[in-house]
This record gives structure tokens, C-alpha cells and sequence, in this order.
């Protein structure tokens, strides 16, 4: 089965920084579209960061010039470089994967990681 697991989250100061990375295993065929959503209390779950197949980016307006997301293909993972944090950044982090699986009926399907916890104290 296909699992996602991420690592990286943690307490950091504002204006410090984090890694977060997220790996995906099991039996895949191919990954299309890698990236991280983030949910703060009280507020709405948000897109933050995705990258493609071809490397395409795409981040939320809050974390322009701040985040940057890569992925090492022959890893199946996605990492999410956060720098200049802010109390804002505080939130839940999960990564999501569309990728399609070599069992089963092969559909092109999201899978999500268990989520890590990012506080950025001010």
C-alpha cells in the first residue's frame, strides 16, 4: 500500500527556519503532482506549496519569496524549505501525492501523509 510520511515539523522562532519533507513508498507507479497544504486553528485549510512532474511550482501568496518546494524524483519525496517564518505559519502541514499506484485498478488518486505540526513562536 502507498504511504506518505512527513518529517521536519517542530518549534522554531520567527525568522528561523524548517525543512519539512515528506516520502512516499509502496508500490507506485508514478507520481503526477506533490505538495503540502496547511491548516491553522480557526481557519481554512490552504494550498501552500505543490510541485509537478516537471517542476512546475505553485505557492499561496502568504509564503511567496519565503517558501520553496523541490522534489527528489528518485526518492518519491517533496521537501518544503520554509525560511522568515512567522507566527502566521503556525498551522497543521500535510503533504499530499496524485500518483498512481502499480495495484489495484492503477487510477490516478491522492494520498496524504498524517500531517506535521509547525508553531513559529513570536
Amino acid at each position: 500500500q502507498v504511504q506518505l510520511v512527513e518529517s521536519g515539523g517542530g518549534l522554531v522562532q520567527a525568522g528561523g527556519s524548517l525543512r519539512l519533507s515528506c516520502a512516499a513508498s509502496g508500490s507506485i507507479f508514478s507520481i503526477y503532482v506533490m505538495g503540502w497544504y496547511g491548516q491553522a486553528p480557526g481557519k481554512e485549510r490552504e494550498l501552500v506549496a505543490a510541485i509537478s512532474s516537471g517542476n512546475t511550482t505553485n505557492y499561496a501568496d502568504s509564503v511567496k519569496g519565503r517558501f520553496t518546494i523541490s522534489r527528489d524524483n528518485a526518492k518519491n519525496t517533496v521537501y518544503l524549505q520554509m525560511n522568515s517564518l512567522k507566527s502566521e505559519d503556525t498551522a497543521v502541514y500535510r503533504c499530499y501525492a496524485d500518483l498512481m499506484a502499480r495495484e489495484g485498478m492503477g487510477f490516478r488518486s491522492r494520498y496524504w501523509g498524517q500531517g506535521t505540526q509547525v508553531t513559529v513562536s513570536s
